[in-house]
């Protein structure tokens, strides 16, 4: 087996994890074989320089069973384990596993090296010894379970138990007490003697922060969960409270608040990146006539673990919606069918520029074909540049503040009646400072009538 120094391996793992070259790139580069390659990269992302370093460990008999109990509990693979733990060698878990299915935890006592010492010539009075030795082992052994059992159940599942806190843990672990050594417990939950007991001692004094996280919760409600934490933090100054905005962060989690406008926007690209058509529009939202420049994206929403998207265009000569379609994936058809809308209210003069972002719809072969029966012109944002389409995603902000968050919808049908009802208000009668204080269509009506 060829042996790598650890300069050649840091080397390989920079080049994976800063996206300069793949797995398949550095194999075929230096010959080197997959699953070795994902195993330098799991231990340094790990363990750091360390977990790359030539160690030769010694692994006792509660190494070897903690790692065997953790793969049974979790389901993980041998690999996976071999990285979490720091195992050079991926084969001798399988060959611990060997072991203990035939013996037990007797069988993963390592043996001395050298020469095995001739048997004595009265084994009789040797077994004895070893007999009580073994029921001793087992016997701890079987302490610990139980113990870990117990824990286990108070947090209903390993998976959960692992994400909560030291605090938490040492709470679990006070309730039982009466009925388990605190060494098995401890040993249990993975937690230091020191450990359990400053958060014992933290959970007898009282939250110094009980005031604060009721003026906290006080203006969140008050503001409807739009404000975050820095608004609230600029609140709580206003009204004599000097606290640090990562305080007041850090103590929002804790109640379980956080900002409910502008969550994380729908990303529809997929694929190639200005191969399409290029960005015509340039930032240029003002039109002189209707129908000159359209602007369309696509946005979703979640309702009670269902998803519903919307695709609209736009007039950037008044930002009247002309046109949208929903649909409850995000398929072709959301597309099409809004331009079919769109192309009606065309008359056969007009030759408008739409504009999009690079999402895969809009680089589909039928997309562009549509399209170009109608003598529209694409133009295409600049991948990962949302200002290139700011007017339409500044609709999508209007839409989801003044009427997605502000209501609650009980199914999906009923969040679509509600986006009918809100595009014809928002064309009709919202009326807007740019437009001299007037509604889309009333300024696209009067704008006909000169």
């Amino acid at each position: 087996m060829t042996r790598y120094d650890v300069r050649f391996k840091v080397n390989l793992v920079e080049q994976y994890l800063s996206g300069s070259n793949g797995y398949r790139g550095l194999i075929s580069a230096y010959g080197i074989e997959h699953s070795q390659l994902r195993r330098w990269v799991a231990s340094y992302q790990l363990h750091g320089l360390s977990g790359l370093e030539k160690k030769h460990r010694f692994y006792n008999a509660e190494f070897k069973l903690k790692v065997l109990q953790h793969i049974a509990r979790e389901g993980l693979s041998d690999r996976h384990a071999a990285a979490l733990y720091d195992i050079r060698s991926t084969g001798s878990i399988g060959k611990w596993r060997r072991e203990y299915d035939k013996g037990g935890l007797i069988a993963l006592t390592p043996r001395r090296k050298g020469r095995p010492m001739k048997p004595p010539t009265s084994p009789s009075k040797l077994e004895a010894p070893d007999e009580a030795r073994m029921q001793k082992a087992l016997l701890e052994e079987l302490a610990y379970l139980r113990a870990e059992n117990a824990y286990l159940k108070k947090l209903k599942a390993l998976s959960e138990a692992e994400e909560r806190s030291a605090g938490e843990k040492a709470q679990v672990l006070q309730g039982l007490r009466p009925d388990y050594p605190l060494g098995l417990l401890l040993r249990a939950a993975g937690l230091s003697r020191s450990t359990f007991y400053y958060h014992v001692k933290a959970m007898s004094t009282q939250d110094k922060y009980a005031a604060i996280k009721s003026k906290i919760r006080m203006l969140y409600e008050r503001h409807q969960g739009r404000y975050g934490y820095r608004r609230i933090t600029a609140a709580l100054r206003q009204a004599g409270e000097m606290i640090n905005h990562k305080s007041v962060q850090r103590l929002m989690q804790q109640l379980g608040l956080q900002s409910l406008v502008r969550p994380k926007k729908y990303r529809s690209y997929r694929g190639a990146v200005g191969r399409i058509a290029p960005n015509l529009l340039e930032r240029q939202f003002q039109a002189e006539r209707p129908n000159q420049k359209w602007v369309t994206d696509v946005t979703e929403f979640h309702v009670n673990g269902q998803k519903l998207y919307l695709s609209p265009v736009m007039d950037l000569y008044n930002g009247e919606i002309i046109a949208w379609h929903t649909e409850r994936r995000p398929v072709f058809r959301l597309v099409s069918s809004m331009l079919q809308k769109a192309f009606s209210r065309l008359k056969l003069s007009e030759k408008p520029l739409l504009h999009s972002d690079q999402g895969w719809q809009y680089q589909q072969a039928m997309y562009r074909k549509l399209l170009h029966e109608h003598a529209v012109v694409q133009s295409m944002s600049r991948k990962g540049n949302c200002l290139d389409n700011a007017a339409m995603e500044s609709f999508f902000g209007t839409l989801k503040s003044e009427f997605f968050y502000l209501n609650h919808f009980e199914s999906i049908e009923q969040l679509q009646t509600g986006i009918r009802q809100y595009i014809h208000y928002y064309n009709h009668e919202r009326i807007r400072t740019k437009l001299k204080g007037l509604s889309p269509v009333q300024y696209r009506n009067q704008a006909l009538l000169i």
